[in-house]
């Protein structure tokens, strides 16, 4: 006797397809029996794992068979002090995508709306769908956020607005004094979440503080992530700042031990070491400006990035490879980049940035792929 499990699934989830993340380097040796295979498909951080965290790690394996401290305490007084917040603000996360579905768990029911931009992080739509909400997507304005559009587009349906700055995966990056004009235009009861992944890699001149502007606008949530500038993608850990009133309704429905005891250690020991920090920022202005100079040498348009990868189109005039198709023949040349199709971006790959040996690998690949001469 059989049964239709995926009828008996939410209506939402029904109609999902799983996450498709970067292939791993094993899995495309396995496939082509290729070795020494370079992978920028993920945004990792190729400068590898800060030495203070090593450290940190192997002073914490005594405790392992212990259950970690449910409430991230000191991960979390760490980044209280570090941004001059309450403890009670801050909500830890098994990445910040933990954060962004815990958001829309407990916030959105299937009669709201939540909104994001065109070419945004598609765990927006996923987490929207999941719960059976509507998704808005605003069309984007030179491949980011057009916010004006999207202070239109806000109904009394409106429950949870998404924006991503940097924007993944196009880089592109909205200014302060835009972002607090749209909050200014956004009801009190419409939350909106200011994901800044890959705030780190931003000029510094640029980025401002939004943690700041959690008093003027209590409805602003802001999520950053331990994945990208500080290098612990493998161990999972992000957060969330907010008013105390918005992370208590987000511990409701967090798991209690989201965040395991080597992730909490590895990110209160990193979130000190501005050493670290500042190598992993410095090595990745220095592969965004080699790539780039090597896409205006070869006539590639590229969206302007600020965040550690860079969107290219390989494909300007829509007559030949496609970007699923390019990156089918780097896989060949053992190189591994993102193709972006399912972000309305079908002649664009995204391209992390590496160490300068695996920029140039990519480089030599792109050429022998496209025909190009340099």
């Amino acid at each position: 006797m059989s049964c239709d499990f995926l009828s008996l699934a939410n209506v939402g989830v029904q109609k999902l397809r799983p996450y498709q993340a970067g292939k791993p380097t094993d899995e495309l040796e396995r496939e082509l029996g290729i070795t020494h295979i370079v992978k920028l498909a993920s945004n990792e951080n190729p400068l590898g794992l800060a030495s203070s965290v090593k450290d940190a790690l192997q002073s914490e394996l005594a405790t392992l068979t212990r259950y970690p401290d449910a409430n991230g305490y000191y991960l979390k007084k760490a980044l209280a002090d570090k941004y001059d917040v309450n403890v009670d603000q801050v909500t830890l996360g098994n990445g910040s995508n933990d954060l962004l579905e815990l958001i829309a768990r407990a916030f959105v029911c299937s009669e709201d709306e939540v909104m994001f931009a065109q070419h945004a992080f598609v765990v927006y739509p996923l987490v929207t769908q999941a719960i059976g909400a509507t998704a808005v997507a605003v069309p984007a304005k030179d491949y980011g956020h057009d916010l004006d559009a999207m202070a239109a587009a806000i109904t009394d349906k409106t429950k949870l607005i998404f924006i991503a700055n940097p924007n993944n995966p196009t880089g592109t990056f909205l200014e302060q004094d835009a972002i607090k004009a749209f909050l200014t235009k956004v009801p009190s009861d419409v939350l909106v979440v200011l994901d800044e992944a890959y705030f780190e890699y931003a000029m510094p001149s640029r980025r401002g503080n939004a943690i700041a502007w959690i008093s003027e606008f209590p409805n602003l949530i802001v999520s950053r992530t331990f994945s990208k500038a500080y290098g612990l993608a493998g161990l999972r850990v992000g957060y969330s700042i907010s008013r105390p009133e918005i992370a208590d309704i987000l511990n409701r429905v967090r798991q209690p031990f989201n965040c395991n005891a080597l992730a909490l250690k590895a990110a209160e020991t990193v979130l000190n070491d501005e050493d670290y920090l500042q190598k992993s920022v410095a090595l990745n202005n220095q592969g965004m400006e080699d790539l780039s100079a090597f896409f205006t040498d070869n006539g590639l348009e590229y969206i302007a990035s600020m965040g550690n990868f860079i969107t290219v189109n390989v494909n300007p005039l829509g007559d030949k490879q496609s970007g699923d198709q390019v990156y089918q023949a780097l896989l060949q040349e053992g190189v591994i980049v993102r193709p972006i199709t399912g972000y309305g971006l079908p002649n664009h790959l995204r391209i992390s940035i590496g160490t300068h040996s695996e920029n140039q690998r990519f480089k030599e690949a792109l050429c022998n792929v496209l025909n190009l001469e340099s």
